[in-house]
């Protein structure tokens, strides 16, 4: 599969996954005459005097950009790459279709995106949950339902289904108590803080079948693993799954019907930012990495590759380790500067196999593996709504995904189709093409789905993800206060960032 240009990286917004992940397809009708006509390159225009520059043409930055425009400010929306969506990614097919490669689901409370997406006539459908799952675990296969007593949690023995909702109901509660604005003032912030997801994991998920059930579900989240996690992160982000009238929980991050998996969108997650753009016309320019932001008396001069923007504020719509490689002038405060030093990437690729046909469902499956061996651990059925072709999409995850970083992609294939056929079956083995996006190795964003906090990160500096910089202002989906690191927070942390700019004007 063709890759994106590897320059070093200055811009862009993104995304968790399910609600995520090269060279950008041409996305059904309209993604050609986006990147034509509608969105213009850099060298279009060598200098720009507008009230706000937005750094990023993700969901993000999209957003800000539509709300301050409607608001009657003028805007330059500058992005490091050749196509809009940052980590909304639609991959192009062999058979003219087109899949996920980034942020691809969306659930229940996740309100903005779907918003978002209805103004734009990009309908959804459900995710194929027909037929049983598959758990593979100690060589073995079993399938199980997915409405079963813990929702489709598989089938482990009953001592440790038993041990795994004490462990999921503990989490829920104290998920509860977290200030999804301010995580870090939690009465127990400091004390959770101290202490790894892995630590806290090791003392209450004692059936090691509830702990593999846990760690499944930590990776499926996350793209992480449970050691790399502040269990205060950890909290704050199951008590972020919901809005404001809706308390967030764990089984609404993992579960397909009711949770965060439920609904895909219709000719693939990029058409929401590309008709997006496609609204804001040249005011959104390619091919234009950021690479200085310098304050100048009451205004900002923003220097990207082939143009220069003069701007009141400036709206910085990039995940913070990419945030972090902008030269600011004057220096950002230290706070703002450690705390992006401490919020890495986790480590995503998103594998897909094309088949004529989704020949699993005439075996009763519905595509959806959990596994404990292989590369590819958890998949989904990611066939168009029709199913006029099969798609088999595997998550490569945490240090999955680290251990094939330098492999090639036919070393990447060959690994996940033998998964696949372990799962599966024969069939699996002869896919009509294959797609990779390993966010790791893609320049504007190096991992995915969301940055992580392990401890120490939230009570020490947490105050600093939002808190602008003189006229500098923070977007991006690890901003929002609901779905962080979701398509959705990045819609809400765009429309929370125009308001605010708004105010300051």
């Amino acid at each position: 599969m063709a890759r994106e240009r590897q320059l070093s990286p200055r811009s862009g917004d993104g995304l968790s996954r399910r609600s995520l992940l090269g060279r950008t397809a041409a996305v059904a009708a309209g993604a050609t005459a986006l990147t034509a006509t509608a969105a213009g390159p850099a060298s279009a225009a060598a200098t720009r005097d507008v009230d706000v520059a937005i750094v990023g043409a993700g969901l993000a930055g999209l957003t800000a950009a539509r709300d301050l425009v409607a608001a009657g400010r003028t805007v330059a929306v500058l992005e490091a790459r050749d196509r809009v969506g940052g980590r909304v990614l639609n991959l192009s097919l062999a058979n003219g279709g087109a899949t996920e490669g980034g942020g691809e689901f969306i659930g229940p409370t996740q309100d903005r995106i779907k918003a978002l997406a209805d103004s734009l006539g990009v309908a959804t459908f459900a995710t194929y949950n027909t037929g049983d799952n598959l758990l593979y675990k100690d060589g073995k296969k079993t399938p199980y339902a997915t409405d079963g007593v813990l929702g489709s949690v598989p089938p482990v023995d009953v001592a440790g289904l038993a041990n795994a909702a004490i462990v999921q109901s503990a989490l829920d509660d104290m998920a509860k108590t977290i200030p999804v604005d301010a995580p870090w003032t939690a009465a127990k912030a400091q004390e959770w803080d101290r202490q790894t997801f892995e630590t806290w994991l090791r003392a209450n998920a004692v059936i090691p079948s509830a702990k593999f059930l846990l760690d499944v579900a930590c990776t499926s989240i996350f793209s992480a693993e449970p050691r790399e996690l502040s269990l205060l992160f950890v909290l704050f982000y199951i008590a972020a799954a919901g809005n404001e009238s809706t308390v967030g929980t764990l089984e609404r991050l993992t579960e397909t019907a009711n949770g965060a998996q439920e609904r895909r969108f219709v000719g693939g997650s990029q058409q929401v930012p590309i008709k997006l753009a496609a609204t804001l016309g040249d005011r959104v320019v390619l091919n234009a990495p950021v690479r200085t932001i310098t304050r100048s008396g009451g205004t900002y001069v923003v220097t990207a590759d082939g143009i220069t923007v003069t701007a009141r504020k400036v709206v910085v719509a990039a995940p913070p380790p990419l945030a972090a490689r902008i030269v600011y002038d004057p220096l950002l405060p230290a706070g703002r500067d450690q705390l992006t030093q401490r919020l890495p990437m986790a480590s995503v690729a998103k594998a897909i196999a094309i088949y004529d046909t989704p020949f699993w469902r005439a075996d009763g499956l519905n595509g959806q593996v959990v596994s404990d061996t292989g590369v590819v651990s958890s998949t989904f059925d990611n066939s168009p709504p029709d199913a006029s072709y099969g798609a088999l999409m595997g998550f490569i995850e945490a240090d999955e995904a680290r251990a094939y970083d330098a492999a090639s992609e036919a070393e990447v294939k060959a690994a996940v189709l033998k998964d696949y056929v372990t799962y599966f079956g024969a069939k699996a083995a002869s896919p009509t093409s294959f797609v990779l996006q390993r966010w790791n190795n893609e320049a504007y964003t190096r991992g995915g789905p969301v940055s992580i906090a392990a401890p120490g990160v939230l009570t020490q500096y947490g105050p600093a993800l939002r808190k602008p910089v003189g006229g500098i202002h923070w977007a991006g989906t690890e901003t929002s206060t609901y779905w962080m690191g979701f398509m959705d927070g990045a819609v809400r942390s765009g429309e929370r960032v125009a308001k605010e700019v708004l105010a300051a004007l």
